[in-house]
């Protein structure tokens, strides 16, 4: 069992429903705010984000601020008891400022000034914008900071881009001059500088990286793109200054993203480093379920991956800030999700750790580019509609899993997620263009232990590896010398450790290692990987393990074997019956080297063999067949299970212990039936 997390606060002991709120499209509709109350009673909603992109509705002109119409919203929403999740509101600035101040404006990677238009098209860097962020956010903090339905700050909105305006040059130099403590030498070095003649001799010459000018050095590249995430955690930290100075207690989060179509954390930003910052991490999921690319339950372990990423990113539970109740509208096809739907993706969430299901939106716009975007309140105005009713039983099941607020899990397993080498891979102009896809890896490896219910932690390369009985560390590409050295440790005392094709193959500054591979993986895997094979999309190979037949598509590494065991070979090519899988004692621990990519069943036979090796086992057993998940989250006392059927067809489970329903009270033991989509949430006391 496990104690609730200590860190984690939200000042809520419920989960919280509600979402986006944006009352400031509606201020000439006095009629439709009184509604919005009484809507929001009949959906069991309790928690609204309120602000997000309303700077010109606080402040219509420079210096005119006009915060009448967001009290009125405070305590109508404090009325029904509920709480305002209060949003700064930097993501879309007001037209008079770009007007004024084109400074504040984005240039891009062309050197072309943006026009004012869209959001999140604001320069970090610029004074300007910093101050004018800082005052806003200060005159909120003074106003709202004491008022009993503030809950949380959700600051600005989604961040992401970059500019490449003169300001940001200037910081981009004076970053890269403490970075390599103000020696070019350094740079160039790093860099490899001779390389075409790129070498510089004044850092005033240091540009970044332009489809117009430099764009193949590849350490600048990687240096550009860290600089981006340190730049917008600096604009990040001058937004907080007053709020963190006048409202202390109240807790910080900014909402994180994922690419809503392969389903893979957002690559703009490394949210490793942005996650420090935080108090809580949020985010905003998209997945388009009823696809015709993937099953429902492929699908649902993809949620599951990035669920257990940014839950893992502090280790303990975070928020969905953002979800649609049915379609959204950009996708290519924005299909609406299926009856019983939204109840089950929302308990998945839940499942893997967050402590709210949110909305974008509370009402849909009428007019401009999100007026056909999924909401809780659609044209029509009305609770009888199938959405409003789908949201309404999701926030009834949600007020009675306020015990599950702020409970965790433990996990023996951990996979390593890294940003850094997900740019430098996507960079090498090597390998095959269109099927590097390392996040997708890492899921592929993931799938194993989410059909088997084995809970997972997806860390990155800071976090302690010490917990885990498994680390899994697939196609790491990039391996700094301080991260080779630590997954040494973690087999020296007695881990075990996976790795594949295309991991160890630059250093932090993406330079090659000499040798062909560091001498510690040689030591520690036993091994030497010679050449990588790169296949064709119609080209396949075969692997034979344990005497079976596995598919291999897109990679084979040829292998020179020092002192490990070969527990697999190739079957076709020039290294048929060469090593394609290793395995190789060190120290207390053993090190797996998979050498190609292999298909799914690969996967599920060689993770089972370790599972059962290493005695891992679901928190709560389960019986069931494909496409049903089993989640649990626990506190001291009790554990709380999720059992989640990701299938078009009614499901039969058995429990093997007695359990609490908690949404109708009953006790179930033995087999049980599912019901297409349908998810029963228990409690084993």
């Amino acid at each position: 069992m496990l104690k609730r997390s200590k860190s984690y606060t939200t000042n809520a002991k419920f989960m919280l429903h509600g979402g986006d709120y944006n009352p400031d499209q509606w201020l000439d509709r006095p009629d439709i705010l009184i509604d919005d109350i009484e809507l929001m009673k009949l959906s069991h909603s309790n928690t609204f984000s309120v602000g997000i992109f309303a700077w010109s509705a606080l402040e219509p002109e420079e210096g005119k601020f006009t915060f009448e119409w967001l009290d009125e919203i405070f305590s109508n929403i404090h009325s029904i008891g509920g709480k305002v999740i209060l949003a700064t509101p930097s993501g879309a600035r007001p037209a008079w400022m770009s007007q004024k101040y084109p400074e504040v404006l984005r240039v891009n990677g062309s050197r072309v000034k943006q026009l004012h238009g869209a959001r999140h098209n604001h320069c970090f860097t610029s004074p300007v914008y910093r101050e004018k962020t800082q005052i806003i956010n200060r005159l909120l903090a003074e106003r709202y900071g004491d008022h009993p339905a503030l809950l949380m700050w959700h600051i600005s909105n989604e961040y992401g881009g970059e500019c490449h305006c003169d300001h940001c040059q200037n910081a981009f130099r004076g970053w890269l001059k403490e970075k390599y403590n103000h020696d070019l030498k350094s740079l160039n070095d790093a860099w490899w500088g001779p390389f075409w003649s790129h070498t510089f001799n004044d850092w005033s010459q240091i540009e970044s990286p332009s489809p117009i000018g430099e764009n193949a050095v590849h350490g600048l590249n990687l240096d550009w793109r860290r600089f981006v995430t340190d730049q917008t955690i600096s604009f990040f930290e001058n937004e907080i200054v007053p709020i963190k100075e006048i409202t202390p207690d109240i807790p910080i989060t900014t909402n994180f993203m994922a690419d809503t179509f392969d389903l893979i954390p957002f690559q703009g930003l490394d949210y490793s480093k942005f996650a420090k910052h935080l108090d809580v991490i949020s985010w905003d999921a998209y997945p388009a379920w009823h696809n015709d690319l993937e099953s429902t339950a492929d699908l649902a372990m993809k949620v599951g991956f990035i669920n257990d990423l940014y839950r893992s990113l502090k280790q303990q539970p975070f928020l969905l800030m953002e979800s649609t109740p049915s379609a959204v509208n950009w996708h290519e096809v924005n299909k609406a999700k299926r009856p019983g739907m939204h109840l089950l993706s929302s308990m998945q969430m839940l499942a893997h750790g967050s402590d709210s299901v949110l909305y974008f939106q509370w009402r849909k716009s009428r007019g401009s580019s999100e007026k056909f975007h999924g909401a809780v309140v659609d044209h029509d105005n009305s609770p009888e509609n199938r959405v409003f009713k789908e949201v309404a039983k999701v926030g009834e099941t949600l007020e009675k899993l306020s015990d599950v607020v702020g409970t965790n899990r433990t996990s023996d397993v951990g996979i390593l997620y890294d940003w850094d080498s997900n740019w430098a891979i996507n960079d090498a102009q090597g390998y095959g263009l269109k099927t590097k896809r390392y996040p997708q890896t890492l899921q592929q490896h993931y799938r194993t232990f989410w059909e088997q219910d084995i809970p997972v932690d997806v860390i990155t390369k800071e976090q302690d590896f010490s917990s885990y009985k498994l680390l899994i560390v697939p196609m790491l590409y990039l391996m700094s010398e301080e991260t080779i050295a630590r997954l040494k440790d973690f087999v020296a005392n007695g881990g075990r450790l996976v790795t594949t094709y295309i991991s160890g193959i630059v250093n932090e500054h993406d330079l090659t290692y000499l040798g062909g591979w560091h001498k510690d993986l040689q030591e520690v895997f036993g091994i030497h990987p010679v050449e990588t094979d790169t296949y064709y999309p119609n080209d396949k190979n075969y692997v034979t393990y344990k005497n079976q037949s596995y598919e291999l598509k897109d990679y084979a590494t040829v292998i020179d074997v020092h002192t490990a065991t070969t527990e697999g070979v190739y079957v076709e090519d020039f290294y048929a019956n060469t090593p394609a899988v290793t395995s190789h004692v060190y120290e207390q621990g053993k090190a797996y080297y998979i050498g190609g990519r292999l298909e799914d069943q690969f996967h599920r036979d060689f993770y089972r063999e370790l599972i059962q090796e290493l005695g891992l086992e679901p928190a709560f057993r389960v019986k069931h067949g494909k496409g049903v998940s089993v989640q649990v989250r626990q506190d001291q006392e009790n554990d709380y299970i999720f059992i989640m059927n990701f299938t078009e067809e009614q499901q039969n489970v058995t429990l093997e212990s007695s359990v609490t329903d908690l949404i109708t009270g009953e006790e179930l033991s033995g087999d049980l039936t599912l019901e297409k989509y349908e998810a029963r949430i228990v409690v084993q006391r």
